[in-house]
């Protein structure tokens, strides 16, 4: 006893050793009032409760009424999953809770969490913070105001603006999951994964570090940064280490030609190759559109290298007013330029377009066309190999002149406008210029002659279907209710976190003992 110096209290010296209520205390000196059943530690003290949580500092205070523990001096806490260093730590042994304001380290295996404060739950082995905290890993660093750690699985939750930048990507969520130890993610709300060369947004993003793969459901929009393409739809996957993206559910994809943007639209898009390489595939009821042009075909195949995109199955094109059908059909790009420079259509062609008053059709019809671009139009048009023209013929003051129809073996059309300027008949020509009332309806429409302006694409929404629409709108309308219900709304924990102790047992946590100065 020391009434002068620590009035009511006990002084106890070399080698202390007090047991409470299923903690065990151990220091060097301890000052212990009885009235008040409190205690004051000094010198390599550790408090060790069960065999699962040891406190380290080189002072302590212990209160036996309150349950409560302070420890300050190069304060350490060890669990069998993770040690937290810092200057201060306050642990409640009533809620099992240590929480600290210092500057705090957490060492959990590959991961090192640093931050400003924290909480640490004991039962649920999960750290919480509330204010700056980072993750170093060997692969990644994530930086958040609100991150929620399991230090038993690993397990990461994020609220709040937070980011995960590694060398293969940057990624920004607002709500999202992350598993350090096997480097697997889902991430909700305004997140997005940022690559060198490409952006992925959706209201649901799964992520697979190992393998580089990522999945988005909902809202999904995929721009390349380098082309200044965009790819949208409801649902894509993309495998980086493949160069290769799959989007389905009212995909489209966005492209800029001649400061115009193409949009193409199938039940389901491929994108695959590395930059300068990439080819595009559409499957399944294909429709794009541009301004001044416009189509239909099962399947699209575009090779950026060699600018060269293929309209596959039942082709038909339309450029301004007129309708372009065959069985093959190829547009021809100029990568320097980056303006489509040519057309290719082979077998079967037909060309056709409403007579601008009458209620006729100007037809040409041949085997291939071969068609020149000027400035996104279609100009210089050659249709070879068994030619057949019906023609209206028009003066200046829009009058009909005759019905022009011939065979030959060649026709060059010049067009101005999308409207025919000049039409040049080549070799073995065989017809006439008819007036309109010596020219019978029946013979005035070529053999396979089929107008479908009916279903011409006029603008870049007719490129989907009602029920596409109707989905969108749906969908939509759910992201936008599902994400004003979860504002500020953690992601609910899930069972593989809750249960990871029941199918990954631990054996307890071996320490070695403090060492203790006898002479003191």
């Amino acid at each position: 006893m020391d009434q002068v110096n620590v009035p009511d209290a006990l002084l106890l010296t070399g080698n202390v050793k007090v047991n409470h209520d299923g903690v065990v205390l151990t220091c060097n000196k301890a000052y212990f009032f009885q009235k008040e059943n409190y205690l004051k530690a000094f010198g390599n003290v550790q408090l060790v409760q069960g065999d699962t949580l040891f406190l380290n500092s080189k002072y302590a205070e212990y209160s036996g009424n309150e349950k409560k523990a302070f420890a300050t001096g190069n304060a350490v806490l060890t669990s069998p999953d993770a040690t937290l260093q810092t200057d201060t730590i306050n642990f409640d042994r009533n809620v099992q809770e240590a929480f600290y304001n210092t500057k705090g380290t957490i060492v959990n295996k590959d991961n090192t969490l640093v931050s400003k404060s924290g909480r640490y739950f004991v039962k649920e082995k999960k750290f919480q913070f509330l204010t700056e905290v980072t993750i170093t890993n060997p692969k990644y660093v994530i930086k958040s105001n609100h991150l929620d750690y399991y230090s038993n699985s690993g397990h990461t939750y994020l609220l709040g603006p937070s980011t995960i930048t590694s060398k293969a990507n940057y990624i920004y969520t607002e709500k999202g999951f992350y598993d350090t130890k096997k480097n697997l993610a889902h991430f909700l709300r305004r997140s997005y994964i940022k690559y060198d060369d490409r952006l992925i947004e959706g209201d649901s993003l799964y992520y697979n570090r190992n393998i580089e793969f990522a999945s988005a459901t909902r809202n999904v929009k995929i721009t390349d940064s380098i082309n200044k393409g965009i790819v949208k739809g409801h649902y894509a996957e993309l495998y980086k280490l493949k160069d290769s993206m799959f989007v389905t559910k009212r995909a489209v994809a966005i492209n800029l030609v001649e400061n115009d943007s193409v949009y193409i639209h199938g039940k389901k898009l491929l994108v695959t190759g590395k930059e300068g390489e990439r080819i595009l595939r559409a499957f399944n009821n294909v429709r794009f559109y541009k301004t001044d042009m416009s189509g239909k075909c099962d399947s699209i195949h575009s090779n950026s290298k060699t600018a060269l995109t293929k309209l596959i199955g039942n082709p038909i094109l339309w450029n301004g007013d007129n309708q372009i059908t065959g069985d093959i059909m190829h547009l021809i790009g100029d990568n320097k330029t980056r303006k489509i420079d040519s057309l290719k259509v082979l077998n079967n062609t037909f060309v056709l377009s409403k007579d601008t008053l009458g209620t006729g059709y100007n037809q040409v019809k041949g085997i291939n066309l071969f068609g020149k671009f000027r400035d996104g139009k279609l100009h210089d048009v050659d249709v070879i190999k068994n030619t057949e023209v019906v023609y209206y013929m028009r003066n200046d003051a829009n009058e009909l002149i005759g019905i022009n129809k011939n065979v030959s073996s060649k026709i060059n059309m010049i067009l101005e406008n999308n409207a025919v300027e000049t039409i040049t008949f080549f070799n073995k020509v065989d017809g006439d210029i008819y007036p309109e009332d010596e020219l019978p309806e029946n013979a005035r429409k070529l053999r396979g002659m089929n107008w479908r302006g009916d279903e011409r694409i006029k603008s870049k929404d007719d490129i989907f279907t009602a029920e596409e629409n109707e989905m969108n709108e749906k969908l939509i309308k759910e992201g936008k209710e599902q994400e004003e219900k979860g504002k500020n709304v953690p992601m609910k924990v899930r069972k593989e976190t809750l249960d990871y102790d029941k199918k990954n047992p631990k054996p307890p946590i071996k320490t070695e003992p403090q060492t203790k100065d006898k002479d003191k």
